[in-house]
């Protein structure tokens, strides 16, 4: 199991350390809810979470059926929606090096759909996945 420590540094903003690792990430409040946007917003962070979690995925099932993603971009944006403020979709844009057969985008896009945040997100959160093959 994963444990973070997370300290309130003031000024709305947080320092979360991975225990194990011993990585550390800032995340600030948003300008948009009376922050400095200086780092990632926590909101950010859950939108990063599901795009790296689905590479992550998408790697694995790489590795088991023989074909490489390396070097596959995502774009992730999030929506935040009002009353009560929250995020309302995430957009992720996968942009992969190769051109893949049938079977093997099959392969990819159940991969990407069944990573564990993409589990764990409220049914209310939007996920859009848009895949993009080829250079």
């Amino acid at each position: 199991m994963a444990t973070i420590t997370s300290i309130y540094k003031g000024d709305l903003r947080t320092e979360m350390t991975h225990d194990q690792s011993g990585t550390t990430i800032l995340a600030d409040a948003p300008v948009d809810n009376h922050g400095k946007g200086q780092a990632f917003s926590p909101t950010d962070l859950v939108a990063a979470a599901l795009g790296g979690c689905m590479l992550t995925i998408m790697g694995i099932a790489a590795n088991r059926h023989g074909f490489d993603i390396t070097g596959t971009r995502v774009e992730t944006s999030k929506v935040m929606t009002s009353d009560p403020r929250r995020i309302g979709e995430i957009a992720i844009d996968f942009h992969f090096p190769h051109d893949y057969d049938d079977k093997t985008r099959r392969i990819i896009e159940l991969a990407a759909r069944g990573c564990p945040v993409a589990r764990s997100l409220s049914p209310e959160v939007l996920q859009t996945l848009r895949f993009h093959y080829g250079k």
